[in-house]
């Protein structure tokens, strides 16, 4: 916890000081990203938004995701993950969008896409996009709370290089 509260700390200073906002894209995570970014005083100098796409039709109408994308890849998916942050930026006007779609479980996991297998995707203004593939293990809470503290502490350390 208090590893994932200096990361906090430490994003809201970069985006403090270049006048950024930042706003996530979230599925399987449910908007934890968003309740943890947002718990530090003062986020919303820095904090869009979020958007919580839990359904393939939330994805499309929300976050821009096209339909055909989510029917050709699947909701759990590089290409969807990296839609889902383009959309959450362009309907935003952020700065930085991270996005989060996977399998928490317990059920809903296949050979090819076992639970625990997270996407996680930023979108950075003036970079190219990112995307990764984790496989978290543990239980339903577990998962999401790795696949949060990753989110974050990637995006960190993914503006720290800028």
């Amino acid at each position: 916890m208090e590893k994932l509260k200096a990361s906090v700390e430490g994003l809201a200073g970069l985006l403090t000081e270049r006048h950024w906002k930042m706003m996530t894209v979230e599925s399987c995570t449910g908007g934890w990203i968003a309740q943890s970014l947002t718990s530090l005083a003062g986020s919303s100098d820095w904090f869009e938004g979020g958007l919580i796409t839990y359904s393939n039709k939330a994805k499309a109408q929300f976050a821009d995701v096209p339909s055909a994308l989510i029917a050709n890849h699947g909701a759990v998916s590089r290409e969807v993950a990296l839609a889902m942050a383009a959309g959450g930026r362009s309907r935003t006007g952020a700065h930085v969008a991270v996005a989060v779609t996977g399998i928490a479980g317990p059920g809903g996991g296949s050979e090819q896409k076992p639970v625990g297998t997270v996407y996680i995707a930023w979108n950075v203004a003036g970079r190219e996009p990112v995307v990764e593939r984790f496989h978290f293990h543990g239980d339903r809470e577990a998962i999401r709370w790795q696949s949060v503290c990753t989110a974050i502490e990637e995006l960190l350390g993914l503006l720290k290089g800028l």
